[in-house]
């Protein structure tokens, strides 16, 4: 990840901050705060009780600050455009509240009463009138500033460090709904004591404004701002690639015993639609977020959004998760391998279950009712929320889940239950590994997970279209039953052409079958296989052979040269603690690259540490895996590591991983490197 700035004083690059409008806390150091900023005793009266107040369900709404930033596209028609399409579009509907300003929306100097004033190019009738009309929407209007001198933009606009109740007054005055209080050019004060002057400076307007902490968790608010605001980032800043989602959730998904009615973690805005990821991935963010029962602001211009944006923003069933009334965050109840399940109890007494698949390759995620915390039970109802579909289970939760995919279930003891179909489990038992022109042989298996049996089963696969795949099956595709916690295993033959180029092709595994009551349930499984070739014998440089797949926190894995960050071939020599490697891997956490070693390498080799193209941030940790199983790993390294001798037996493999994590503590600058990487077969 990029490496951000100090925040403590001085001027501060900008930061994506989401969340829609509501005030978020941003922190800092200790110095004199000025008179203005000095509340009188009736200003500073306790706020309500968090029941009393607002925001008792997370904020949803929109933010303007990942799709624009500062350019000319924010402005008075973006935000009134924006407004209509939460109604036409029927998001107003599905829970969406907030149309908030973020940077850049003021002059960069104050008049001569030391007022804020809007820029006049943006907003020619000024916020009240953006107010007015968003108002007559049936929404609500956010806006931005910082608990410092000036703003996070490079340009700097004022801040309200020491204008807290005349900036707060002016909000009020124009009928703002939600403040979000950003950290940069802060001087040092004490970030307690800024965020609370603010808070009862909001307190004295009279106006309920939901009020957004932006203190990027520097000083833990989640301890401390529960009485101040009703929302806190937890983590720095989100972009839009799978490894900053990936590392802001896993810093928040511990916090979970402080969010509640009222206050709530932030791990930052929606990144959903804006390009950087695949829908599947989009999915997962929304999905994870809901679960974790943060605030939804969508970051992307919804004037530009594709259909599929809009299906999943506007998923109800997802977005009840998030609102139920209960106000639990989820839970993490596992999370070997890569396979994550997230329990969420809610107010009904059902709970919301993410079989979440953190890996590059598909995997089967599995959980039970009483893992989950439900209680004993005949059976139970599972509406799967991406499909929209309810189903009977005997209580085991499974499925097999594609790389970086989520499948989001609410599972509950219906007495109901009987209504449904039974839930099944399709997959593979092994990954599909096949050299050109070759037949790979496969196990297909259908369960009934349901507490009815599953009629008149047919399961088939197929392979790509077009692309000359013979497959047949070696065993039984239909059985007129399959009772409950039975199986139909059928085995396949799988050949790709003699001249299939190595690579990841797509084949469909489906499944149809019939409730007792004559429903017909289809479910369909994607499954890559992969044409590879076996490694040669000896020792090769993994720097230099074909991989199966990767996946990379900020630009690609590079060849022989280290990350770089961005773009492909942005590298630099692979360099740790001064020692230079001609070869090997450049990668960025979170990290994974799998190779084919077709069950006749041993062992892998290689110099590890972070590049030295990052000073002081970076804190990694690398692992080895053979076939789903952690063979070897190491601790946590640092910029000031020298670097570590990693050795694995891989004996027997068929896909060996090289897994690089962010230790634990955010991906900023964990540009890390395989030096030497070497497999011997």
């Amino acid at each position: 990840m990029r490496r951000l700035p100090t925040r403590s004083t001085g001027t501060v690059r900008r930061r994506v901050v989401g969340a829609m409008a509501v005030a978020v806390l941003c922190t800092g150091g200790l110095v004199a705060v000025p008179a203005s900023a000095t509340p009188t005793a009736a200003q500073a009266e306790a706020p309500p009780a968090p029941d009393e107040g607002p925001a008792l369900t997370p904020p949803m709404g929109f933010n303007n600050w990942n799709s624009t930033h500062c350019s000319a596209d924010f402005d008075e028609a973006m935000v009134k455009g924006i407004a209509d399409l939460f109604v036409d579009k029927g998001l107003k509907d599905a829970g969406y509240q907030y149309v908030n300003l973020d940077d850049c929306w003021a002059l960069p100097s104050r008049d001569a009463n030391g007022k804020l004033v809007p820029d006049p190019a943006r907003f020619p009738n000024g916020i009240k009138a953006v107010a007015d009309y968003v108002h007559s929407k049936g929404l609500k209007l956010g806006i931005y500033t910082s608990a410092g001198t000036k703003t996070c933009s490079d340009i700097g606009f004022p801040g309200a460090l020491g204008h807290e109740y005349s900036d707060a007054q002016q909000f009020a005055d124009w009928g703002v709904d939600y403040l979000k209080y950003d950290n940069c050019n802060n001087q040092g004060v004490d970030a307690k004591q800024r965020y609370t002057t603010m808070r009862d400076a909001l307190k004295a307007t009279g106006r309920p404004i939901v009020y957004s902490i932006c203190e990027w968790g520097e000083n833990k608010p989640w301890e401390w701002a529960g009485d101040v605001g009703q929302l806190w980032r937890t983590t720095g800043d989100i972009s839009d690639s799978w490894g900053s989602m990936l590392s802001l959730m896993k810093q928040n998904l511990p916090l979970a015993q402080y969010a509640g009615p009222g206050h709530w973690n932030d791990p930052d805005m929606l990144e959903v639609g804006n390009g950087g990821m695949t829908d599947t991935e989009y999915r997962t963010h929304f999905s994870m977020w809901s679960v974790m029962a943060s605030p939804l602001l969508i970051g992307t211009d919804l004037r530009k959004a594709s259909d599929e944006t809009y299906e999943i923003l506007s998923n109800h069933d997802v977005i009840a998760v998030d609102q139920d009334p209960l106000g639990k965050q989820g839970t993490v109840v596992s999370s070997e391998g890569g396979r994550w399940v997230v329990s969420k109890e809610m107010k009904d007494g059902s709970r919301a279950v993410a079989l979440f698949n953190e890996s590059g390759s598909a995997q089967r995620i599995a959980t039970t009712a009483k893992e989950v915390g439900l209680p004993s039970a005949t059976a139970y109802a599972a509406r799967d929320l991406w499909q929209h579909k309810d189903f009977n289970t005997a209580g085991t939760l499974a499925a097999t889940v594609p790389a970086h995919g989520t499948v989001l279930l609410r599972v509950a003891a219906d007495p109901k239950w009987a209504a449904y179909p039974p839930a099944s489990e399709l997959g593979l038992d092994e990954g599909v590994f096949v050299e050109p022109g070759a037949a790979a042989k496969v196990t297909a298996t259908f369960t009934d997970l349901g507490r009815t049996p599953a009629r008149d089963v047919a399961v088939s696969v197929s392979g790509p279209a077009g692309k000359g795949w013979a497959v047949k099956a070696a065993g039984p595709t239909r059985a007129s039953e399959v009772p409950s916690g039975k199986s139909l295993r059928t085995r396949w033959t799988v050949t790709p052409p003699a001249g299939a180029a190595t690579g990841a092709y797509d084949l469909t595994l489906r499944a149809t079958y019939r409730s007792p009551q004559g429903t017909k349930v289809t479910s369909t499984v994607p499954v890559t296989a992969s044409v590879a070739t076996a490694p040669p014998s000896g020792a090769s440089d993994l720097g230099d052979l074909p991989w199966l797949a990767t996946s990379n926190g900020y630009g690609p894995v590079e060849r022989n040269t280290s990350n770089g960050e961005d773009g492909a071939g942005d590298g630099n020599p692979l360099t740790i603690g001064g020692t230079v490697y001609a070869k090997g891997l450049g990668v960025h956490a979170p990290s994974s690259v799998d190779y084919y070693a077709a069950r006749s390498c041993e062992r892998v080799t290689a110099q590890v540490g972070v590049d030295d193209e990052k000073d002081t941030k970076g804190t990694v940790a690398f692992e080895v895996w053979a076939d789903g199983k952690k063979v070897a790993s190491t601790g946590v390294l640092t910029n000031s590591d020298a670097p570590q001798s990693l050795s694995a037996d891989v004996t027997g493999a068929q896909v060996v991983r090289l897994v690089v994590t962010d230790g634990g503590d955010g991906v900023d600058s964990d540009h890390a490197d395989w030096g030497d990487a070497q497999l011997d077969c």
